[in-house]
Order: structure tokens, then sequence, then C-alpha cells
């Protein structure tokens, strides 16, 4: 079962589904930190710094000429719909989400995941919505297409992480995986990297997730530490565990006139959205920020698996990736659906 992921970033998708047993045959990005960190992890350097367009004038087309491609994944930018109607879908910073439709329509695969943040539910009255399932759907291209906001913490994540996922599979429905009956806190998730290094882990692991997630693996990649200033490191002393910058002296708030500042991971809860801005929230019980490799960490991403560029990339190249662990559930569920 061979699939394309467009807008793959460092392969969140990809690792899920690979790992559900499907083959990715091609992936293209148009960050070359992200495309470097994807080929680094794999045997097979499929991954191309490239756009969707060119892809599908000048690939795309031999491609299917010679595969069958089961599925097209991916998590398309589709800012136009903030303002635009639902007949001018053409506004140019949608033209990376129609170039997701002509994939699809060209290569016609089985099934296509499009993953996006929880707002393109609502945004501009849900315009995106009713664009993919009149363009996808059983009156457009003939999928029958299945929605659903999910947190990566009700499927055993260390995390909350709310994004909707869209699957349109052919001539049938696909209904989203449950919830499983594990709540993971950011503790759990990365606890036995307390006191680790890159040549060494700080303790054995404490429950399966970790388990799961060292693998093989010998040592932690990724596992340097920031240096902070006296003055980060008095304020981030004062946060409690799993509390914010509500919880500090009023005038510590002016270093920072953001809610979201200084937020510290609990040991009691999930970890709180691992994002582009590290610097907002920090480690549920050292006056510091997570290192890269517990910021992949509780992204899912198992440890062996290396993130390549400057420290500033390798936080935003984590954060803007999807969870493994989630993309390999609704991989499975895809996969018990159409076989």
């Amino acid at each position: 079962m061979k699939i394309v992921d467009l807008f793959c970033g460092i392969g969140g998708l990809t690792l899920g589904f690979e790992q559900a047993g499907f083959e990715v045959v091609s992936a293209v990005d148009m960050w070359k930190d992200a495309i470097v960190t994807f080929n680094h992890n794999r045997k097979n350097k499929i991954a191309k710094v490239e756009t969707v367009e060119d892809f599908n004038d000048k690939e795309l087309p031999e491609l299917i000429k010679s595969e069958h491609i089961t599925g097209i994944i991916g998590g398309p930018p589709c800012q136009g719909f903030s303002t635009v109607g639902r007949r001018e879908v053409d506004d140019p910073r949608n033209k990376m989400y129609l170039e997701f439709y002509k994939a699809v329509k060209l290569a016609s695969p089985d099934f296509f995941v499009i993953e996006n943040v929880k707002g393109m539910l609502t945004l501009n009255k849900g315009a995106f919505v009713k664009d993919l399932i009149e363009r996808f759907g059983p009156n457009g291209l003939g999928y029958n297409i299945s929605y659903q906001l999910l947190n990566a913490a009700d499927y055993g994540i260390p995390q909350n992480r709310y994004r909707v996922f869209y699957v349109g599979i052919k001539k049938i429905t696909f209904e989203f995986p449950k919830p499983l009956n594990i709540i993971l806190t950011a503790k759990d998730g990365i606890s036995d990297l307390e006191g680790s290094d890159n040549n060494h882990y700080g303790s054995t692991p404490q429950n399966d997730f970790q388990r799961a997630m060292r693998g093989k693996c010998k040592h932690p990649t990724n596992q340097d530490y920031t240096s902070h200033t006296q003055q980060t490191i008095d304020i981030i002393s004062q946060v409690p565990d799993g509390g914010n910058i509500r919880d500090l002296p009023r005038e510590v708030w002016e270093v920072r006139k953001y809610n979201k500042a200084f937020e510290r991971m609990g040991t009691f809860k999930p970890s709180n959205t691992i994002d582009t801005g590290h610097r907002n929230y920090f480690h549920y019980s050292e006056p510091r920020i997570p290192t890269v490799r517990e910021s992949a960490r509780i992204q899912s991403f198992p440890d062996d698996f290396e993130i390549i560029g400057t420290r500033g990339s390798q936080y935003k190249q984590v954060g803007n990736a999807v969870p493994p662990l989630l993309a390999k559930i609704i991989a499975e569920k895809i996969k018990e659906t159409i076989l």
C-alpha cells in the first residue's frame, strides 16, 4: 500500500503510516531543514524540497504510471478561507490546498487524509469544510468524507494537542478510532530523561510509553540543555507544578505581557501543546525549557529519530509535526477499513 505525503515536514504523518504498514513512495515540502531531517531518518531518501505544484506537474503523472497510489496524506495551508467566500476559493493563499486537491484528482487514491488546526472547522462559517465536502465528496471526486477534532492526549500521547483530521475513502464511510482509556502526564512522557544527556539515559523506562519511545535506542539524541539567565531561572522557579504566569506576583507579568508565557508542564496532567514557541513553557520540575528530545518525546517521536539543524530550527520542526503515534492509530483504522 503506497502513499504520498504532501507538505510532509519532518514526517510525523509519514512515520505513523509507515509504522502501520504503509510505504511512503514520495514526499515533498518547501522547507529544506525539514526535508533534511526527514531523509536523515530513513534509508530511502524519498523526500524533496519542492512545491506541490511542481510535483503535480512533473512527478506525479510519471509515478501513477508505474504505481497504484493507495493514499495521499498531508496538511495543506488554507489561510485564504479566513476572508474569502465559499465561491472564491481561488484566493492565492489557498493555492496549496487546491494543489492537494489536484493531486488527489490526478492519482485517484483509495483514500486521502488532511490534517489541520481546529480553527478550520469554524473559520468563516465553516467555509473550508463546505468546500472540502463539495470538492472531494460524493458529488465531486467521489469520496465519503469524515472529519473529527481529535486530542492527542486521548490516544496515549502525553500532550493536549487538538487537530482536525479529514479522511476521505471511496464508497466507505470512515469511523474514527475511539479514545483510549489512557491519560499520560508530561512526567509520564519524559521522566526517564531527567539527568540524561546525549550519551546516556537518566533512568530505566518508567512505563510502557517510555519503553516504546526508546525501543532499542542506547542513548537519546537532541538532549542538549539551554542556558538561561539567572532572572529567567528565578522566575521559572516560582511557577508551580502545572501553573502559569497568573500564579506569579503581578510585577513579574511585566516581563512578558502574554497570558501563555511561563507555563510549567504538570506532573499530574498532559503537557500543553508542543509548538514552535518553545520558550513559553517549561519543564515540570526543573527551571528550564524542555530539550528538543523532550519535546519530540512528548510529540511521540521515537528517541532514535534525530532532528537536524540549528536549535531554533529543531524546535520549530518538532512543533510543526503531527504526533506519529496519533498518525499510526488513524492509519491502522484506515487500513482496517479499506482492506
